[in-house]
């Protein structure tokens, strides 16, 4: 049984990992730390764990590390490089949700996030957790930096064109919309109520920060330079996401030989569904869970390939994803604990 610690564990995605954990078979959640609500009962701030023991406690690093086989932390950039260390030196794993092992460029990391980064000792040893494009790596790693949730439904998209070397790679256009979970807990005049009904918003635009994480990841996969323009919007629903690449191929290419390089890619992945015409992902169908569904579709008359998927922000795009990675790091069955259909209707 793997002891599992979570740091952060009071916001939406540490809600989900207890969800999930509540269910996994091999794996028991033995530490939850919050700096806001230590002391709390868990259900007195997740109400949906009123019927739990549970007691959020203070976050004492080396406490966990003696208690937790894998410590996750769902903490904000900058806080989880001060973390690892200890966990990794006391010989346990970390799963860092945020965006800290993400880049093994410190400068770049710097540019984008404003931060110097305290261990970059650690960076070469640290895996980025897209087990559908780095599985290998995964597998039996200490550091793993889960990947962001936009990140993981345009590289899902994009890694089979991009593989099969069918589209340009400096000629990706993306976009993407979100519910408002992807953006805490915390409340904000941006998330508020009357902010965010009936309203729909482009945000980050030509700079939103996880540009550098889809370019380095998807040349990294790839074995080529990338380049992507990517715009997020804010949509008004609490969760999931729905991400459209517009890519430019070398020659033309008919959709169902296309359709059939992706389900051929992706044909031994059980959390990626290649829909069949005329089905087009939507957010509902995969809400609570770790699947992405995804489509393609050509416009022969632009020589264009329109990639979409959709994935749950908190599900595939956080806490799922980073129980799979778990899962691989222990030799677990990859999809343990995780195959609970989406929440439709």
């Amino acid at each position: 049984m793997i002891k599992v610690g979570i740091i952060g564990s009071s916001g939406y995605t540490g809600g989900e990992f207890l969800r999930i954990l509540a269910g996994h078979p091999e794996a028991e959640v033995t530490y939850l730390a919050s700096h806001t609500y230590a002391g709390s009962r868990v259900g007195d701030v997740l109400p949906a764990f009123a019927h739990t023991p549970w007691v959020f406690a203070p976050v004492d690093i080396d406490q966990m590390a003696a208690q937790c086989d894998c410590i996750i932390a769902a903490v904000p950039a900058g806080v989880a490089m001060e973390l690892a260390p200890a966990v990794l030196a006391a010989g346990k794993k970390f799963i860092d949700i945020g965006t800290d092992f993400r880049f093994h460029d410190t400068q770049l990391y710097k540019k984008w996030y404003g931060i110097d980064h305290s261990c970059p000792d650690l960076l070469p040893g640290a895996v980025y957790g897209l087990p559908e494009l780095f599985r290998d790596q995964i597998r039996g790693a200490d550091l793993i930096g889960n990947p962001g949730c936009y990140p993981t439904s345009i590289l899902l998209g994009l890694a089979p064109a991009l593989k099969a070397g069918i589209i340009d790679p400096k000629d990706v256009v993306v976009a993407s919309m979100s519910g408002v979970s992807g953006a805490g807990r915390k409340p904000t005049l941006t998330n508020h109520f009357p902010e965010r009904t009936e309203n729909l918003c482009p945000y980050g635009v030509a700079s939103h920060r996880h540009t550098p994480e889809i370019e380095v990841q998807a040349g990294l996969y790839g074995k080529t330079e990338v380049q992507v323009s990517f715009t997020p919007h804010l949509v008004p629903m609490s969760r999931g996401i729905l991400s459209t690449l517009v890519l430019k191929l070398r020659q033309p290419m008919g959709e169902d030989a296309v359709r059939e390089l992706y389900e051929e890619h992706y044909g031994g992945e059980e959390f990626v569904c290649v829909l069949s015409p005329p089905a087009l992902p939507q957010t509902k169908a995969v809400a609570g869970s770790n699947y992405a569904h995804l489509a393609v579709r050509v416009d022969e008359r632009l020589g264009r390939l329109l990639v979409m998927v959709a994935i749950d922000n908190l599900g595939k795009g956080a806490a799922g994803q980073a129980i799979q990675n778990m899962n691989l790091m222990f030799g677990l069955d990859e999809g343990m604990g995780l195959r609970t259909v989406g929440l439709y209707p």
